[in-house]
């Protein structure tokens, strides 16, 4: 069957190859729309339900995370010098496109009761010119004054000072909001140069951006990388320019697909759909050379092209179409889970590995049949002497050491598995980033001067029209509530309508900071007119602006807004869990809906989904492999055979990173499924090679030496340039990437030598000899 197909390969080569080259000017003109992702990961299914909870704030009190947020730490902030640069900066920073508001203590303004008009009139503390020290001595004692601001702006304690900067939510999902972020960075370099000064950002509008460009620089960098590192090791395994380009041509029309299956299938890149490019490369190259080395042997043996390129395609035909089955599998089995990120990535690279087949089998045969063909110099590296001796050492081991091999598996698979019982799961939202990464350090100053910029939001139903404003029973329950987060060392200042109550009612009794208290049901009546708790038509200013950001228009819902550090997934559950029972105890159940949400609370639950989405898809890509194993060998015993030497590389791998540290989280989890779908190759290309040569030679010992000396050399290379590819992401800026790449390098490098030592003593053990066996391609 194979032979006929790749005899019809051969006759049809120019309308295929036509065919391709038409369906690559396609696909290439799609890969030059896609576009960068800028959006924050969508691991979250549309129908759960702190998924509809979020949603539902967004639309009620608008984004939660358009904050970027700025610091300083200096004694010398009430200096004329620093305070005049400081005011242009935040006046500048106020003037770029897409920024809506700057908080910050030269725009802070107290409120100042008007007994002519009988309400509370918002005053600059700072005049907006430039200022002599006399003033800003004035002025600063009147900003002290107002605890409202404390832990805010300030912390008294360390000299620190924040300014806030509330960003457009429509530029930060554009491409404009690397420009945005970009000239906020410039302008406080400038700052920070002028002053002398260390100048801290953070915030997520800033994190997501740097992190969506270092995605976008990484892409470049790694595909082009992984192609030169995969052409210097073609160059020196076949000595042949013509072999190497003809291998980086289909690696190269394999990337240009990737892209253009995204842009059909409406996905944008993501952290993840950014590694698929370099790993179409990686897993492209082997493909290439399993087809050269099957030529080259074939070639040498009978020294007619033609022929040649027929064993070839009939020979590495089904193996190729299986491993690529098989790898796809690895990758695909990410569609089966809930989470969109992963669906996107499982779909775009099962499809274009599955490509990568037909890509190699159209382009190879046709253009190798019009090359010249192969020199002495070209076929040399299928007589190695020093790989023919590690060969010959395998052999060895295979047919004399068995009790040893097994013996070696137990003991390490059974340290393995003790280091497995060490694993823990957590995430950080900024997790994959290096602890020396400036992103990184200068989210930890403002975790350490202001508790964090993570946003977590509670929403807190009265179920009553007017039920927060009318009712100081629930405003004090709502106080309570604030100062419980408050006292908490990983939590921020909260913002809430109390907090506004409290600096109202120190502006009606004369600014004392004393009176920076909620109002007792004696105040109130008197501090109603001022506060204008019913907005008239017309009127506006800046306490009912906060007054309708923290309650919804029927006053039913009011929310306390917090910034929390980014204590990992680990501790937010035992965190949340402790606020939802402080909830209970104040607000009953049965008369108020208490519900905790924001981006905090989505990135534990998108986490949740990712790791249990994952350890799923190695289940299901075990099952689907396993499957077709079974189809393809119809032996429960190759079956067996051939799962083993794969298992034994993922329980060390896991044991590994129990013993050295490594948390299971939602990068470190898709190791596994990859590296399965990987190495799996080379257990499908070992055997198919045994079960072709079991009708001639019936004795097993025979035939597995014959199938180490066959198949052994080109294991070998692939596994050395697929291992080479993945050491690549090590130099990644992301700690998700680096994990990738060196732990599928240690599970490649484990499953070749499980496959080289591990699998033939196995069949050996395991297959009796047969003299009579039916051939099953």
């Amino acid at each position: 069957m194979w032979k006929s197909f790749g005899e019809g390969v051969l006759r049809y080569r120019l309308p295929l190859s036509i065919l391709l080259i038409a369906a690559t000017v396609f696909m290439g003109w799609h890969a030059s729309q896609v576009k960068l992702s800028y959006e924050f990961s969508r691991a979250i299914p549309t129908d759960n339900p702190k998924y509809i909870t979020y949603q539902n704030f967004k639309k009620q009190f608008g984004e939660d995370g358009n904050l970027l947020v700025i610091g300083v730490q200096t004694q010398n902030f009430f200096k004329p010098g620093f305070f005049n640069d400081y005011r242009i900066l935040q006046q500048n920073i106020k003037k770029v496109t897409g920024v809506e508001d700057v908080l910050s203590v030269p725009a802070a303004v107290n409120l100042i009761k008007n007994e002519a008009t009988e309400k509370l009139q918002p005053t600059p503390i700072f005049r907006d010119t430039v200022l002599s020290q006399s003033e800003l001595d004035s002025s600063a004692a009147a900003f002290y004054n107002l605890p409202f601001y404390q832990g805010l702006l300030y912390n008294p304690q360390t000299h620190a000072w924040l300014m806030g900067v509330h960003v457009n939510k429509d530029i930060m999902s554009s491409p404009k909001r690397s420009a945005l972020v970009e000239k906020i960075v410039q302008l406080t370099n400038a700052f920070e140069v002028k002053q002398g000064t260390t100048v801290y950002l953070s915030g997520l509008p800033l994190i997501r951006t740097m992190m969506a460009n270092k995605i976008q620089r990484e892409m470049k960098w790694f595909t082009l990388i992984s192609l030169a590192l995969s052409a210097l090791i073609l160059l020196l395994f076949f000595r042949s320019l013509s072999a190497m380009a003809l291998s980086l041509a289909v690696v190269i029309i394999g990337v240009i697909w990737s892209f253009g299956t995204m842009h059909l299938l409406g996905y944008n890149i993501t952290l993840l759909t950014a590694l698929i490019p370099p790993l179409i490369v990686v897993i492209g190259i082997p493909n290439c050379i399993y087809f050269l080395n099957k030529y080259h042997t074939s070639y040498k043996a009978t020294e007619n092209k033609q022929e040649a390129l027929v064993q070839m395609i009939a020979k590495m035909g089904v193996v190729t179409l299986f491993c690529n089955i098989a790898a796809a599998i690895g990758f695909a089995v990410f569609a089966l889970t809930k989470s969109q990120i992963l669906k996107e990535f499982g779909v775009v690279s099962g499809i274009n590995i599955m490509l990568l087949f037909f890509i190699s089998l159209i382009l190879i045969p046709a253009v190798l049949s019009v090359m010249a063909v192969p020199k002495a110099r070209h076929v040399k590296y299928l007589e190695s002497r020093r790989l023919q001796r590690w060969l010959d050492r395998l052999e060895g081991w295979s047919l004399d050491h068995r009790k040893t091999i097994y013996a070696v598996t137990a003991a390490v698979l059974v340290v393995a598995i003790l280091g497995i019982f060490r694993l823990k799961s957590v995430g950080y939202i900024v997790d994959d980033l290096p602890k020396t990464d400036k992103i990184y350090t200068d989210l930890k100053f403002f975790e350490t001067h202001f508790r964090g910029v993570m946003p977590l939001e509670i929403v807190v139903d009265t179920k009553k029209k007017y039920g927060v404003s009318r009712n100081l029973n629930n405003l004090n329950r709502i106080d309570t509530l604030t100062q419980y987060l408050a006292s908490r060392p990983y939590i921020g200042k909260p913002l809430t309508i109390t907090e506004g109550l409290k600096f109202a009612k120190q502006a009606f009794f004369e600014g004392d900071s004393l009176n920076y208290t909620m109002p007792s049901e004696y105040d109130l009546p008197a501090l109603a007119q001022y506060l204008q708790m019913k907005q008239e038509a017309g009127t506006s200013n800046s306490f009912t602006k906060l007054v309708n950001s923290f309650m919804d228009k029927d006053r039913q819902l009011a929310r306390i807004s917090v910034n929390m550090q980014d204590v990992g997934s680990a501790r937010l559950p035992l965190i949340l869990d402790s606020i939802q029972q402080q909830t209970n105890r104040l607000f009953d159940t049965a008369k108020y809906n208490v519900q905790l949400t924001g981006s905090s609370v989505t990135f534990l639950e998108g986490s949740r989904y990712i790791i249990n989405g994952l350890k799923e898809s190695i289940f299901w890509a075990f099952l689907l492999i396993a499957l077709c194993m079974l189809y393809l060998f119809r032996s429960g015993r190759i079956l067996l055979c051939s799962l083993l030497p794969n298992i034994v590389p993922l329980v060390i791998t896991a044991g590994v990173m129990g013993w050295v540290g490594v948390p299971l989280k939602p990068s470190t989890v898709l190791v596994f499924s990859v590296a399965l779908g990987i190495a799996i190759d080379i257990t499908i290309r070992f055997l198919v090679n045994y079960k072709q040569d079991q009708k001639q030679i019936a004795d097993t010992k025979q035939n597995v030496i014959q199938t180490i000396h066959s198949t052994g050399l080109s294991i070998i290379y692939t596994s050395i340039v697929l291992i080479a590819g993945f050491i690549i992401f090590c130099f990644s800026g992301f700690g998700g990437t680096q994990s990738l790449g060196w732990l599928t390098s240690l599970t490649l490098v484990v499953a070749t030598v499980a496959n080289l030592t591990l699998l033939p003593a196995l069949l050996i053990s395991l297959t009796p000899s047969r003299k009579d066996v039916r051939q099953g391609f």
